[in-house]
């Protein structure tokens, strides 16, 4: 979880030098080539602006709603944020492991997927032992929670 912290607020210091330096610079520049009506580089510039601005506030929200989670109200025994969770695909009698992760983080490539996903749904507050069929674009999964440690077992 700092990891990320960390990562959104260079995010937000970078977009923040860009939206107080480089983008009036672009703007003053652009603007010197006279008619903004007909002036691709001004509204080109204008356009990133309005989008930097928009996505500082997302950051800004995401990073302070990091700063409210509590640690302690994340289960030990169930699955939750931070967790890694092994199921056995009993479709296809494998083991897979997850770790469920911020959407920001979510990467199912490398096995990481986000609490907001269908698999992170249907997993959050599971037990090993239990199983879940969980609609996937893929079709339906069945899966066995065979082995869990939670973000407290991991830190």
């Amino acid at each position: 979880m700092e990891e990320l912290k960390k990562k959104l607020q260079e995010e937000i210091t970078a977009l923040e030098y860009e939206l107080r330096n480089a983008l009036p610079k672009e703007i003053a520049k652009a603007r010197a080539f006279g008619d903004l009506s007909e002036n691709a580089e001004y509204h080109a510039a204008k356009q990133r602006q309005s989008f930097v601005d928009a996505r500082l506030g997302q950051l800004r929200q995401r990073l302070g709603s990091f700063s409210m989670v509590d640690m302690s109200k994340i289960p030990r025994d169930r699955v939750g944020l931070g967790s890694e969770v092994k199921v056995l695909d009993m479709n296809k009698d494998e083991e897979i492991t997850y770790r469920l992760v911020t959407s920001e983080e979510a990467d199912a490539g490398k096995g990481l997927i986000s609490t907001t996903s269908p698999i992170g749904r249907g997993l959050i507050g599971k037990q090993v032992g239990d199983q879940v069929r969980i609609q996937s674009p893929g079709g339906v999964k069945e899966l066995e929670v065979v082995k869990l440690s939670t973000v407290h077992d991991l830190v």
